[in-house]
Parts: C-alpha cells; sequence; structure tokens
C-alpha cells in the first residue's frame, strides 16, 4: 500500500455456494491519501474469465490438432511429391525410349531406302564399267557410248538423291542470292503448263510490290518443281492450279500458322509462296508423315518419298518455314515462308546448269594465263579437277591440305584463283585458308567445291563477295565455265 504499487494477477477460486473452480483476474491500485500520506483505499475490479480461459484452453487444443494434422499431411505431400518426382523420371526415361526408338525407325527407314536406292544406282555403274572392259578387252567399241551414258545417268540420279537427302538433314551447300520469287515464278510458268497438261488449268496470282527474300534460287525452283509434281499427281482427273506470292508479317510466334509441320515460327516480315490444287486431298495420317523422308502414297517406282523432306530442309537452312494444309477430297495447299530481305535485289536468274557441246568446245580451245591453286585432299578428285583448268589453258599449282596450299600462297607466286574443297585435314579447312589467303591477297577470288557445306566452315557466315560455291559432282564442262566466268568478271572489273 505504501509504495503504491499497481497489480495484476490471475487466479483460481473454489466458489463458496457450489465448489465450482472459477478463473479470476484481479488489476488495481493503491489510491487516495493526501500528499505523502498512505493510500486510503483500493481501487480495482475483480473479473470473472472463467469462459475466456476455456477458450484459450479449447484454442491451444485445436492448433495441436492443427500443428498434428499439418505434419501429417505434410508427410504424406512430400511422399506424393517423391513419388511424383520418381513418376516424372520414369516418364522422362520412358519418352527418351520412345524419342531413340523413333530416331532408329527413321534412320532405319532412311538407310533402308538409301541402301535400295544407291544399291540400284552402283548396279547401273558397276555393271556399266563391267561391260566397257569387257568390250575394251574384246576390241568391241561399238557399245561403249551406251554403256558410257548408262553410267553417267546413274550417276547423275545418285548425286540427286544425295542433294536431297542433304536438303533433307539441312547440310546442303546453298547459294543464297537476292530473289524476286514473282519474276523467278514467271520464268518458270510455261514450264508449270506443260508439266500439268491440258486437263489441269494454272493460275498465278503474284502480289504487288514482292519483297525481295535471300534463298539459293535454283533449291528454290527445284522445291517449286516438286510442289507442281506433287499437285499434279494429285489431280489425275484434271481439276485447278494456284500459285500465289504474298508478303507476310508475323507480329508474334502466337500468329503463325498452325498447320502441319508443327514448329516454333519467329516473328517478322515473309515472303509467301504458296501451291494449291483442287485434288484428292491427304488423311490426317498421311498429312502427319508428309514430310517424313521416303514417306510417299505413290505407286513403287514413282516417288521416292523425299520431296516434302527436301523442301522442308531447304527452306528451313534458309531461316523460313513450311505449313501444309490439306482435306480429303478438297485439295492441298504448300506454302513456303521465307524471310524478307532488305538489301538490293540481283533478280531471279536461272542457276548454272551444264554446258552444251558447243559452247564446251569454245572454251577448250580457248587459252588462258589464269593461275589456279587447287587444294584438294583426294587425288582422283584433285586429278580430275586439274586436267579440267589444264585443258581450258590454265596454269594450275596443287596441294594436298590447307596448310600446303596456304606456303604456296606465301611464297609470293602470281595467282588468279583459290579453288579448295571445304573439308581439308591438317586443322585447316576450306574457309579457313580462303580467309588467310585473303589476309595475304585482299580480293583474290574464292571458288569452293565441296559435297556440303561443313559447320564449321560455314555455320552463320555468308559468302564474301569473290567467294564462289560449286556443289560435287559436277559436271567438267560446268567446273570449267565457272572458273571462265569468275575470271572474266574479274577482267571486267579490273
Amino acid at each position: 500500500m505504501n509504495t503504491r504499487t499497481a497489480w495484476h494477477f490471475e487466479c483460481r477460486i473454489r466458489r463458496a455456494s457450489d465448489g465450482e473452480v472459477r478463473w479470476i483476474e484481479a488489476r488495481g491500485k493503491p489510491d487516495g491519501g493526501q500528499g505523502d500520506g498512505p493510500p486510503t483505499h483500493l481501487l480495482g475490479v475483480v473479473s470473472d474469465i472463467t469462459d475466456r480461459k476455456r477458450a484459450e484452453e479449447a484454442l491451444v487444443r485445436l492448433n495441436n490438432v492443427l500443428e498434428a494434422s499439418v505434419a501429417e499431411r505434410t508427410q504424406e505431400l512430400t511422399v506424393a511429391n517423391a513419388r511424383l518426382e520418381a513418376e516424372a523420371e520414369e516418364r522422362e526415361r520412358v519418352e527418351e525410349a520412345l524419342r531413340q526408338s523413333q530416331k532408329m525407325e527413321a534412320v532405319g527407314q532412311l538407310t533402308g531406302g538409301l541402301a535400295h536406292d544407291f544399291n540400284n544406282l552402283l548396279t547401273g555403274v558397276t555393271g556399266s564399267l563391267e561391260l566397257m572392259r569387257s568390250c575394251i578387252a574384246q576390241g568391241r567399241t561399238a557399245d561403249l557410248g551406251r554403256y558410257i551414258e548408262t553410267a553417267m545417268s546413274s550417276a547423275n540420279r545418285a548425286a540427286i538423291l544425295t542433294h536431297r537427302l542433304l536438303a533433307f538433314s539441312r547440310r546442303q551447300t546453298l547459294d543464297p542470292k537476292p530473289t524476286d520469287v514473282n519474276r523467278l515464278i514467271g520464268g518458270m510458268e510455261e514450264l508449270f503448263r506443260h508439266t500439268m497438261g491440258p486437263s489441269i488449268r494454272v493460275e498465278t496470282s503474284f502480289a504487288g510490290q514482292l519483297w525481295l527474300t535471300l534463298c539459293d534460287q535454283n533449291q528454290l525452283e527445284s522445291a517449286l518443281l516438286n510442289l507442281i509434281i506433287n499437285a499434279r499427281d494429285a489431280m489425275p482427273d484434271g481439276g485447278d492450279l494456284l500459285v500465289e506470292t504474298v508478303n507476310t508479317v508475323l507480329r508474334d510466334r502466337r500468329g503463325a500458322p498452325r498447320e502441319q509441320p508443327r514448329q516454333d515460327v519467329p516473328p517478322g516480315e515473309y515472303v509467301c509462296l504458296s501451291v494449291t490444287d483442287t485434288g484428292t486431298g491427304m488423311t490426317p495420317d498421311v498429312i502427319a508423315r508428309a514430310f517424313d523422308p521416303f514417306f510417299t502414297t505413290k505407286p513403287i517406282g514413282q516417288g521416292t518419298g523425299l520431296g516434302l523432306s527436301m523442301i522442308y530442309g531447304f527452306v528451313q537452312q534458309s531461316g523460313g518455314h513450311v505449313r501444309l494444309r490439306s482435306e480429303m477430297g478438297q485439295g492441298t495447299t504448300v506454302a513456303i515462308y521465307l524471310p524478307r530481305h532488305l538489301g538490293a535485289g540481283a533478280g531471279a536468274g536461272a542457276g548454272a546448269g551444264a554446258v552444251d557441246g558447243e559452247t564446251e568446245a569454245r572454251l577448250v580451245a580457248e587459252t588462258t594465263s589464269t593461275v589456279v591453286l587447287v587444294v584438294e585432299d583426294e587425288p582422283d578428285v584433285r586429278m580430275v579437277i586439274v586436267e579440267v583448268l589444264s585443258n581450258v589453258g590454265c596454269t594450275v599449282l596443287e596441294a594436298a591440305d590447307g596448310r600446303a596450299g596456304l606456303r604456296i600462297l606465301e611464297a609470293g607466286i602470281r595467282i588468279d584463283l583459290l579453288l579448295t574443297d571445304v573439308g581439308l585435314p591438317g586443322g585447316m579447312n576450306g574457309r579457313q585458308l580462303a580467309d588467310a589467303a585473303r589476309q595475304r591477297r585482299p580480293g583474290l577470288n574464292v571458288l569452293f567445291v565441296t559435297g556440303y557445306a561443313e559447320s564449321v566452315a560455314f555455320a552463320n557466315r555468308q559468302m564474301e563477295p569473290g567467294m564462289q560455291v560449286m556443289t560435287k559432282p559436277f559436271r567438267v564442262n560446268a567446273l570449267a565455265a565457272k572458273v571462265q566466268d569468275i575470271v572474266a568478271a574479274t577482267n571486267v572489273t579490273s
């Protein structure tokens, strides 16, 4: 009392009237008195807090039950999560096994088709060579020309098949140029009409002010001709064919066409070339497999099954994409989207083809002081190239690998053209050799000859001015003409 200290306490009491235990809470302080005198009374309150205490006890019990339930549920979720992770890992393992199985199935189809086709082609080559050897041994020359033509025909068909495979695998050598697709189609329109025949009406619809695209014109012509032939075969009783061009802008990935094949299409500006027929159309399962290699619905001997897969590979390698729409009895549309090219145009001129006999005779008759450095690791191929260039009057220097070629370049000898394979042994490929050569001799003309564009040499890199590429196998007169054109262009520029 004398210290005037406030107090607060809780305690239990036993009520006298009925003996029940109750909880009370007491709060108070001494009060009253004058000056420094002692307090005269206590001021405070005593409350019955039994209900509150019971509620708190119930809350504690409920909390304990809840904590136990949460712990139990957490344990269950932990077990369930572990089970889901195990199931996800198992599913991933099964999916990987399935992907591997599908991959092996595709490889099996690919190798099976290759073995069949190449064995047939090799039979034509080796059989003709054996017949030629027999005729020469017997002194008979009358049939040599026929056997030579058979061997050449088989070899050329093998080259075409190889190019289609490289297109499918996106490893073919492309020679991209700014291309006006309208002009390219216009130059082929008469060919389309002859190919389709009188029972099919051919229409073209060209977009005004069509953008340029950067692509290999020869490959685009080949792709378009493939689509035309497929459309013709789908309309045996006649119909309508529409070849159409249009400028297309994809604002985002969601705006991309949703037809087969499914793929992630980046946004941007595209030139769209589509071929639409009114033919028999395709079932959903055929649409799903249309771009698979060696898949064809044509009778045996009438289709290789590489047409659409070749188109798909070429377009993908050119930075574009392909879309296929088809309904049974309604026809089919195949659309090729190629990225817009913002640079200057170079037209859609025809690609370099084989040189006719008159031109070849002119090339052989002409002489030139052109000095060509040939770098090729295959002796037989190098021998053929050297013979061809020597026959048209070139002075030819030879090297079997990049480092040997570089030593010749460093010797200070005059060289007008570097002709090199892309894939070379010894740690320096053809592109690296060309770059090193141009550091020493700026502006040196370079002609690559290769079976495919190796990733180490050409990945993400465009051909520089003065660099050209030629794909193996090539006709010897076409090689001579290519070298002659390079030299002539250099002389005009200089």
